[in-house]
């Protein structure tokens, strides 16, 4: 399947991507869309022939519990509405807790890591396996950028995605920003990860831009693509020839022309880095060999389940230090509890045990409690480290709320941003961000913000229009409309 050079598509630049020259295929976000019909936008590009892929964020597939029939459901429902040739997620986890813990669910509200063990890979594989099962399409994962990486950890990135691609037949995407990020912050090398990965499995490339401050690069899809992620593409266009490369945008989107002079800078990477005719094997052909360590010997029993979690303050996972990234300070040692690791070999194709499930459960709950509601950090993890991490969620999370619902940002004024990263700091993300947004603008008004009453008076009506059973009436909203010209707002 030959996709081209393509760009993801958002609302925000609708107009540019389909003015821009030479686009072949877009690329938009699944949970974005309405599962009944498209915004004009694409109903227009897919009339022109350009392919659309929608591309998932919430499913968390890397995550202990198994995929959610609605949100597989849903995806389902965009593939078939667009009728894309595939669809694409990410192998990330990004929500945990709950009753595999015994503690209170909690959101990420962003892509986290999946730990490369062997446990974390029979859980990913049968989450994959029932995915498939779920689609009318192929599944494509997409390997993500870190700001973090588990201690312990029994494979590199290359070897952890050639096995699951051998286990399951999925597809890649592979973003090669993402790889660059994980140069910077961990240390971790991309032409090794490219010389491990089952090229030939490639469905499509990303390529996105991103900013380095104090050390640490940050992914942030909203800055233009830097001269080392285009090294990254080069490195990958001379083992093989992609089906699709697609340029991402997420946000500070600059004028068309600089979006097309990206993709022109792209086409001329691929093309320069392109091997001469000939040398290089073609999309599909056998995969070079890689060496994946053996897994442990089977342990003598794994039969009994973990200590729950209480509440939020999950219990922190036993490893020794890994070595520290750039910027990052010596671990505080933590009270230990079994590691996501396993000790027995990987469990048959048709299942995964509840063991291995737990295990990894109690794991990513005790590193996302740390994250997102104050915990100690769990054992072997940096402590500074994960405080950038903390920062990042709650940053996102602050902007995410504020394209949601967009009014809290006009009402409150330049106090928004302040406001919301105290209340984050102490209130993990339990549901969506818009539940996020009604429990952000009730605890400014339980606090007895905001000071001014004009917009404390706006921010109550805001929130009883949206927190009750029904939205208020055509007459109840001209009395507002009308007593807020009287003010003046």
């Amino acid at each position: 399947m030959e996709l081209g050079i393509g760009i993801g598509w958002r609302p925000e630049i609708a107009h540019e991507v389909e003015a821009l020259a030479g686009i072949d295929w877009v690329e938009a976000v699944a949970e974005n869309l309405c599962a009944d019909h498209l915004p004009d936008s694409l109903v227009r590009l897919r009339e022109r022939g350009v392919t659309v892929v929608p591309h998932g964020v919430a499913l968390g597939l890397g995550g202990a519990d198994r995929p959610d029939p609605g949100r597989l459901a849903a995806l389902a429902a965009r593939a078939e509405l667009l009728g894309a040739p595939l669809v694409t997620e990410h192998i990330a986890f990004v929500r945990a807790g709950g009753p595999l813990t015994a503690s209170p669910g909690l959101e990420a509200g962003h892509l986290l890591p999946v730990p490369r063990t062997w446990d974390a890979l029979d859980v990913l594989c049968e989450n994959v396996r029932i995915a498939q099962d779920s689609l009318p399409v192929p599944l494509a994962l997409e390997n993500i950028a870190a700001l973090i990486t588990w201690p312990d950890e029994e494979l590199t990135e290359g070897q952890f995605l050639a096995e699951l691609v051998e286990r399951t037949g999925v597809r890649l995407l592979i973003d090669v920003a993402n790889l660059h990020t994980n140069h910077v912050n961990l240390g971790q090398d991309p032409a090794k990860a490219l010389d491990e990965l089952p090229v030939e499995a490639i469905a499509y490339v990303h390529v996105a831009g991103g900013v380095e401050k104090n050390g640490v690069w940050h992914d942030t899809h909203a800055h233009p693509v830097t001269a080392p992620v285009l090294e990254v593409l080069a490195e990958l266009r001379s083992r093989v020839d992609p089906p699709g490369v697609l340029l991402e945008r997420d946000d500070a989107f600059p004028p068309a022309r600089e979006l097309a002079g990206e993709l022109d800078a792209i086409r001329a990477t691929l093309r320069k880095a392109a091997p001469p005719a000939g040398s290089q094997a073609p999309v599909g052909s056998p995969a070079r060999t890689v060496t994946v360590p053996a897994a442990p010997a089977p342990a003598p029993s794994v039969s009994a389940p973990p200590t729950p979690a209480p509440s939020v303050s999950a219990p922190s996972v036993s490893a020794p230090p890994a070595p520290a990234p750039p910027v990052s300070a010596q671990p505080t040692p933590a009270p230990s509890v079994s590691a996501p690791s396993a000790s027995a070999p990987p469990a048959p194709a048709s299942s995964v045990s509840d063991a291995a499930r737990d295990r990894t459960a109690v794991a990513q709950t005790a590193l996302l409690s740390a994250l997102v509601a104050g915990t100690p950090a769990p054992a072997g993890f940096d402590p500074a480290r994960l405080r950038v991490q903390s920062r990042s969620l709650a940053a996102k999370r602050a902007d995410v709320v504020a394209k949601v619902a967009p009014e809290l940002p006009e009402i409150l004024g330049d106090g928004y941003r302040a406001a919301f990263l105290a209340y984050a700091g102490g209130r993990p993300m339990s549901g969506g961000y818009r539940r996020d947004a009604l429990d952000f603008a009730e605890h400014v008004l339980i606090a007895g913000g905001p000071a001014d009453p004009v917009a404390r008076r706006e921010l109550t009506y805001w929130w009883r229009d949206r927190s009750g059973s029904r939205p208020p009436g055509r007459a109840t909203r001209l009395i507002r409309a009308a007593r807020a010209a009287l003010v003046g707002r």
